[in-house]
């Protein structure tokens, strides 16, 4: 067993709801606290003192923290496309000079460019720079990371892509999770999206569940993407084969969030376009919302309405949305710190958006928390007072992480 501490302060999160709004008041907020941990998993967390006084004399590892130091469950990001080659730079000119994501897709940039530039790319570039990205997430004290495939476009690349993310993955610090973002966008050279959503279940789902190549798939029901109708057909046939599935629903129009509500996605991610109809639609079902605030950014559009979300009694997770086209920023906490300003969330919102309800849109139940049974990994910060890291908006980064129960930096 190791004893880490004392933290100044430590959070646990181990009472607070899954759904629904929460005051800061209900954080369980630790002082000179410590964290027992073996084999991974969370022992006991308590007072430092006591738990050194209690474990005396028991083959204890101590691992002292000097300073001061706030000590959170580690983040997940939960939606992210990690990914891909080139840069979409053009893109964002052309936005912040008034042309619509739709205007420049159809005129030959947004996703079908980055799909070019992927699949050019050798698998050495594309695992050097996922391994790039997931090594700056891990610093910055994301310790599980969602990637989804999805600019392949093609049977054989996007098999590519989902080989690519479990090598990469497998010998990564970090928990990656893979998804299969086949449905992204029609592809060029396939003008029916009912023949693409058969193709892909027909020549990449058999492999992808022949070589474990991911457990989660995804579609994106949009204008210029996929409709519901067929979106439906396509996630009920997934979810009768025991894959987890979510939906991009809700960005540009609503409809996205209703699919996942139908068809019992575990998540839905986006819902700028989510209106009173959708939001309280949400709140009665046990899909998790998930706000992408890098989209907002990058697009200049509404955010998640994150707040009204909250108050009718839904979940909410909040993710990165990294991405070369829309959410390019890919900086976790300062997106989620830029949401709780606009959208009036708490701090215990957003953290908790963060942690273990980021988690819960994953299907993962056995992190996001600091308490017993729970996967050891946490972060710590240079401060003594908790609410200094969304006050400085993403500027004050953890200067220690944790994954399963040992130090990574």
């Amino acid at each position: 067993m190791t004893l880490t501490g004392p933290f100044t302060q430590l959070l646990t999160f181990a009472d607070l709801p899954l759904r629904g709004a929460l005051s800061d008041d209900q954080l369980q907020v630790i002082p000179n606290a410590g964290i027992l941990t073996e084999d991974g998993k969370i022992i006991a967390t308590g007072n430092f003192d006591a738990l050194r006084e209690e474990t005396s004399g028991k083959g204890v590892e101590v691992h002292e923290i000097s300073g001061d130091a706030v000590c959170l469950p580690s983040f997940t990001d939960c939606h992210t496309h990690l990914l891909f080659a080139g840069s979409r730079a053009m893109d964002y000119a052309a936005r912040n000079a008034g042309k619509t994501y739709q205007e420049i897709g159809a005129a030959g940039g947004g996703i079908k460019d980055t799909m070019a530039k992927t699949r050019a790319a050798s698998d050495e570039e594309l695992a050097r720079s996922l391994n790039d990205r997931l090594n700056r997430h891990l610093r910055n004290g994301v310790t599980t990371i969602e990637v989804k495939s999805g600019y392949g476009l093609s049977v054989d690349q996007e098999l590519r892509m989902l080989r690519i993310i479990k090598n990469v993955g497998d010998a990564h610090t970090a928990d990656v999770v893979s998804t299969c973002l086949a449905a992204h966008v029609i592809p060029p050279e396939i003008g029916d999206e009912r023949d693409w959503l058969q193709t892909i279940l027909e020549g990449i789902v058999p492999v992808v569940e022949a070589e474990q190549l991911a457990r989660r798939f995804d579609i994106f029901v949009e204008g210029g993407a996929f409709t519901a109708e067929h979106g439906r057909q396509f996630l009920e046939q997934l979810k009768s084969q025991g894959f987890g599935i979510t939906v991009h629903g809700d960005q540009f129009t609503a409809g996205g969030s209703q699919l996942a509500i139908d068809v019992g996605a575990l998540s839905v991610d986006h819902l700028e376009a989510s209106g009173e109809k959708e939001i309280a639609a949400l709140a009665q079902s046990d899909v998790i919302p998930v706000a992408l605030p890098g989209a907002s950014i990058g697009l200049g559009c509404a955010f998640t309405p994150a707040r009204k979300l909250l108050d009718a009694g839904a979940s909410l997770a909040i993710a990165s949305d990294w991405n070369p086209g829309s959410a390019p920023m890919g900086d976790l906490l300062t997106q989620a710190a830029i949401l709780g300003t606009f959208e009036k969330l708490t701090t215990a919102e957003v953290l908790a958006g963060l942690t273990f309800r980021a988690a819960a849109a994953l299907g993962l139940n056995d992190r996001g928390r600091l308490s017993s049974g729970q996967k050891a990994d946490f972060i710590a910060f240079p401060t003594a007072d908790y609410r200094e890291i969304l006050y400085q908006q993403g500027q004050l980064k953890p200067h220690r992480v944790w994954n399963n129960g040992s130090p990574i930096t």
